[in-house]
């Protein structure tokens, strides 16, 4: 099997030299299993830290043409497919905003949202038949619900402090370390707050295409995940959720069963939103990933069959595995692993393979993923791969 692989350059301090290929196992099979080996660059660029795919339209095969966000560039540059493993510019890059760092391309490849990092701008730009980006428009900024220009909005319906202080009673001594610490965390976060007087940048971070229409953006910066949808004149912003103080919303995944997880960046968390029955979105439950002070969480992905999700944590360099139960409205630790590599950055499940790109150790390793208790286990194989920062499973 083939994937894409997005990495830094010398411009964000790393050592690739463009995006490239990794195999793993055979190349025309669609297991992962197999042994892995870097194959070399197949386009040459700065920083191509994300990489999305467009879906195929009449005029575009799936895959063929390759969006890279230019994290350093603050560009969106599109390539498109010229040989067996050769990529070339598709037109001239689209400015986006500070460390670009994300992009998402719309099911029916109209349009792409780009989502920065550095000055927290969410990006619209229009595609064309061929798949060319352009005419960027920038969203309307997000506003921090806790900073001066607006008061705080409630998380769903939920008194997150009030919970977590009420839980650790009931939970007595031997348990209650098990209760995530947003009492704490809203305590250690209003002094942080009010020693800067109320001011914290906005970190835009990723965007997700949600059936009915509805768009999803991750602000880490100001702890919000935006709902949008697409207007005449670019994105109208329909809803914001506020998460915990100073948990930073980083990357999300959308479940079969309608809800939408986040995981945080700073608290190490994972939370679940739903739609309720006016299509409103709200926080309906969440848990701690089990991480230890330091970390910070990166990357998240499902299962095939949606009964798991899995964490990344830098840092403690770990996998979280978390058990879906219920209707989707509940997810439950099951373990913390070893991820085998150094700075985990991003990770992708094919069938009972994980496989997790470890920027820092500048290599890509599989895990075996347990089939009744859906832990990975110790590392399969690993190849040697220069900074990597995404990686793409080519359809």
């Amino acid at each position: 099997m083939k994937f894409w692989l997005g990495g830094y350059t010398a411009d964000m301090g790393g050592s690739a030299s463009g995006f490239g290929m990794l195999l793993a196992g055979v190349a025309d099979e669609a297991s992962a299993g197999g042994p892995l080996a870097f194959a070399g660059e197949v386009a040459t660029t700065d920083s191509p830290s994300w990489l999305v795919p467009h879906p195929g339209s009449l005029t575009v095969s799936p895959g063929d043409v390759v969006y890279a966000a230019l994290e350093a560039r603050q560009q969106v540059q599109a390539f498109r497919r010229i040989g067996e493993a050769t990529f070339a510019p598709l037109g001239a890059p689209v400015a986006a905003g500070e460390a670009v760092c994300h992009a998402a391309v719309s099911p029916d490849g109209r349009f792409l949202v780009a989502s920065c990092w550095g000055d927290g701008r969410v990006v619209r730009m229009d595609l064309d038949a061929a798949g060319r980006p352009s005419s960027p428009v920038i969203a309307p900024a997000a506003v921090d619900p806790y900073g001066p220009d607006g008061p705080p909005e409630q998380a769903g319906d939920i008194d997150l402090a009030a919970a977590a202080r009420a839980l650790r009673e009931a939970a007595g001594a031997e348990y209650a370390h098990l209760v995530p610490d947003h009492d704490r965390a809203a305590a250690a976060a209003d002094e942080a707050a009010a020693e800067a007087s109320g001011s914290r940048p906005s970190r835009a971070h990723e965007a997700a295409f949600l059936p009915g229409g509805i768009i999803a953006t991750t602000d880490l910066g100001y702890d919000v995940v935006r709902f949008w949808r697409d207007g005449t004149n670019g994105l109208r912003q329909v809803q914001q959720v506020a998460l915990p103080q100073g948990s930073g919303p980083r990357h999300m995944v959308w479940h079969p069963s309608g809800h939408l997880y986040v995981v945080t960046e700073f608290s190490c968390e994972l939370f679940v939103l739903a739609p309720a029955a006016d299509g409103t979105w709200g926080l309906v439950g969440g848990t701690s990933l089990g991480a230890l002070p330091g970390d910070s969480g990166a990357e998240l992905a499902a299962s095939r069959d949606g009964e798991f999700v899995y964490a990344g944590v830098r840092g403690s360099n770990t996998l979280a595995t978390l058990r879906v139960r219920g209707a989707g409205e509940f997810v439950q630790p099951v373990a913390l692993v070893d991820a085998g590599v150094d700075w985990p950055r991003h990770h992708v499940v094919v069938r009972d393979i994980l496989l997790v790109a470890g920027q820092l150790s500048n290599e890509v390793a599989s895990l075996t993923l347990d089939v009744r208790t859906g832990v990975p286990g110790r590392v399969r194989h690993r190849t040697e791969v220069p900074s990597p920062t995404c990686l793409l499973p080519v359809r």
